[in-house]
């Protein structure tokens, strides 16, 4: 019976990854308000975005080492106590520069729930139902972004932005008192029901070790190419409805949820069916290529949206991509427990996100200079683009999925 407590667990991840998007979609939800108060350029809001993915990226392979060294339940409550300051401080933000160092501050803390969301996973779940844990947080993200904008839009309308934010980021505290209540690692007994190893002590695997394995390479690489497509949305998409389909923020706040709605239920069927081919005796190798494949074809797919000619056209091509990138990052996120023991994989998935936010942050910076030179469309193609480039060098030096020797 016991061993049912990692639903509970998981659950617990899912809320803080919800909180995680709805603190960081704050920002970009009011851009059109933020852009025009404090009279911004593209660039100059791109670099307020960049500020957020500088911290996000060095505090990923932070983070991740400090979870396995501290563990899950102080890790995560020195992280969410940072973000949730930190969301709450944007409320004081009167210039560009004050509202850069706020967003540098919620990029240290929040990065630190995908490597403890990682380890949760590795921890309190065995191979076949990883895949689908990981999709149960994940689907907080997208979940997240879904509720974020009419939430956001509804407080702004009747609070402004300030109280905005300070009502979005105090939701992280009432979080933290539930998981200091609630969580704890398995016990011996519950490891054993369950067929999870117990981890050893972190300084077993230090990072020189880790970067000496071409799977590492591999998972870096395919985030640093492929997670920009994601944050394209995630700090562009108000705008872009704004300023090419002339949609006011009340009209923003119904369809910019909707590619994220979709990535929701993307997120569930990538882990769903991992555990669906797992079950059915697939290798974990053929089980993880083949689901990495379908995903980066969606988002190769998004591109349709060039030949969008009305918005609603454009969502439903945006929703393609954003479910691709919800179904293979599932299957990319759970690697590191595949190939790495417990001890090392919040290291290994802490040096993934920092690939991931390098080449958001590279991808984001680009785009402010794009749109203000060229429009949306080589943005779109690049986005569409990159997923290919990411998968084929993922799998590539990725090799067979198995566990690897130490």
């Amino acid at each position: 019976m016991r061993p049912r407590l990692r639903w509970v667990m998981i659950g617990l991840v899912f809320l803080a990854t919800l909180i995680n998007f709805i603190d960081r979609f704050t920002v970009s939800t009011l851009a059109p308000l933020i852009v025009r108060d404090l009279r911004l350029s593209n660039q100059q809001y791109a670099a307020i975005a960049s500020w957020f993915l500088v911290a996000y990226s060095i505090s990923h392979a932070l983070s991740g080492r400090l979870y396995d060294r501290v563990g899950v339940k102080r890790g995560f409550s020195y992280s969410i106590t940072l973000w949730s300051l930190a969301a709450m401080a944007h409320a004081m933000a009167r210039t560009a520069g004050a509202l850069s160092l706020f967003r540098f501050l919620l990029g240290l803390g929040e990065a630190g729930n995908w490597p403890g969301a990682a380890k949760v996973c590795a921890e309190w779940f065995p191979v076949k139902e990883r895949t689908f844990a990981m999709s149960i947080f994940n689907s907080g993200a997208a979940l997240g972004s879904v509720i974020a904008t009419p939430i956001i839009v509804a407080l702004q309308l009747r609070f402004g932005w300030q109280a905005t934010f300070l009502i979005t980021g105090g939701l992280g505290f009432g979080w933290l008192l539930l998981w200091l209540l609630v969580y704890r690692p398995p016990t011996a007994r519950e490891r054993a029901s369950l067929g999870v190893a117990e981890a050893a002590h972190a300084e077993r695997t230090p990072w020189r070790d880790l970067a000496g394995h071409k799977e590492v390479w591999g998972i870096v690489l395919g985030r640093f190419f492929t997670d920009p497509a994601w944050w394209l949305f995630l700090n562009w998409l108000p705008l872009y409805l704004n300023r090419v389909h002339g949609m006011d923020l009340q009209s923003i706040a119904w369809a910019a949820p909707v590619p994220f709605l979709v990535s929701d239920i993307g997120s569930l069927m990538g882990g769903g069916s991992a555990a669906f081919l797992l079950g059915r005796g697939w290798s974990i190798d053929k089980t993880r290529k083949t689901l990495i494949v379908i995903g980066a074809a969606c988002m190769a797919g998004g591109m349709g949206v060039l030949t969008a000619n009305s918005v609603y056209a454009a969502l439903a091509w945006m929703s393609l991509a954003a479910f691709g990138f919800q179904f293979w990052v599932n299957n990319v996120q759970t690697l590191p427990s595949d190939y790495f023991p417990p001890e090392s994989v919040g290291s290994v998935a802490g040096m993934g996100g920092l690939g991931a936010g390098v080449g958001a942050l590279l991808f984001t910076l680009s785009t402010g200079w794009l749109v203000d030179n060229f429009g949306y469309t080589p943005v779109l193609v690049l986005a569409a683009g990159l997923p290919v480039i990411g998968s084929v060098l993922l799998l590539a030096l990725g090799g067979t999925i198995r566990p690897l020797s130490k």
